[in-house]
């Protein structure tokens, strides 16, 4: 099996170290625009080979495009012109306006919109580990509109690092990926921003930071070029959720003012259940 991996950060160098050392893949063909990144790769082993991208394609029997969502809706229909026998995935955290571009695409049975729910805060090839993706769990859309050879190559890939295959429409995916995933990176760059800018006056609030604080604020370290066109591509869906979240903050706020910590208690203790769901 050879794969040709388009996007040598996080994800997709993740995905070329699990799926060479799981066996799926015989040879990794890596492409990125970014030279740097490129050389990276090939001095990580995370790649055995690059070239350029229509060569890629033709050589490959499965494509893997991990680069920004906002680069991925040009590209895609340039992909699928070259594809013949090959099969053809994202790895994008937003799904809607992805499969949109592609819905009239004439090979566009040769092309499933997945999401594998992994990450980090870190960025480039540099942060590709290896067993990034067990036990975690992949969505994937539209496969109904999907050969289902594809599908069935796609499920058997995810299945060797063991991810629990979920199916959705786009529409679905981006409104709970809005509330489970995106909500959270923005409410780590809202709080890193705000400790930063009491900061300036009290400068040994960083000496005080422990672990709480870094688990918090982790995701703050992610790369805008990654979220930017995230949040952009799914802002309606955001805009829901931050509206809600701001509405509970306010409770907690009102609660503060009033110094009625028996309604904080109780609206602590409700958070809680949320055990329930992660365990």
């Amino acid at each position: 099996m050879v794969v040709t991996v388009i996007g040598l950060g996080l994800i997709g160098g993740s995905l070329a170290i699990s799926l060479k050392e799981n066996g799926f893949a015989k040879t990794i063909i890596g492409i990125d625009h970014n030279p740097e990144n490129v050389d990276k790769a090939l001095r990580r082993r995370l790649i055995d080979e690059t070239m350029e991208l229509v060569e890629g394609i033709r050589l490959a029997d499965l494509v893997i495009v991990a680069i920004p969502v906002d680069n991925i809706i040009p590209l895609l229909p340039k992909i699928l012109d070259q594809v013949t026998h090959q099969v053809v995935i994202d790895v994008g955290s937003t799904k809607e306006r992805i499969l949109k571009s592609v819905t009239d695409h004439p090979r566009r049975n040769r092309f499933i919109g997945t999401h594998p729910m992994a990450g980090t805060e870190h960025s480039g090839p540099e942060a590709a580990i290896p067993n990034l993706f067990d036990g975690k769990a992949c969505v994937l859309c539209e496969v109904e509109k999907t050969d289902p050879s594809a599908v069935e190559l796609v499920e058997k890939m995810y299945r060797t690092m063991d991810m629990k295959i979920l199916q959705m429409n786009p529409v679905e995916h981006d409104i709970h990926t809005a509330y489970v995933s995106h909500i959270s990176h923005l409410s780590a760059f809202a709080l890193a921003l705000t400790v930063l800018e009491k900061e300036k006056n009290e400068a040994r609030i960083f000496e005080l930071a422990s672990g709480g604080f870094s688990s918090t604020v982790r995701l703050a370290k992610s790369t805008p070029n990654m979220w930017v066109p995230i949040f952009s591509q799914n802002q309606e869906n955001l805009l829901d959720v931050l509206d809600e979240h701001i509405n509970t903050l306010a409770k907690f706020r009102t609660c503060l003012i009033k110094k009625d910590f028996t309604q904080i208690y109780e609206l602590i203790e409700k958070a809680n259940s949320i055990r329930k769901i992660l365990k």
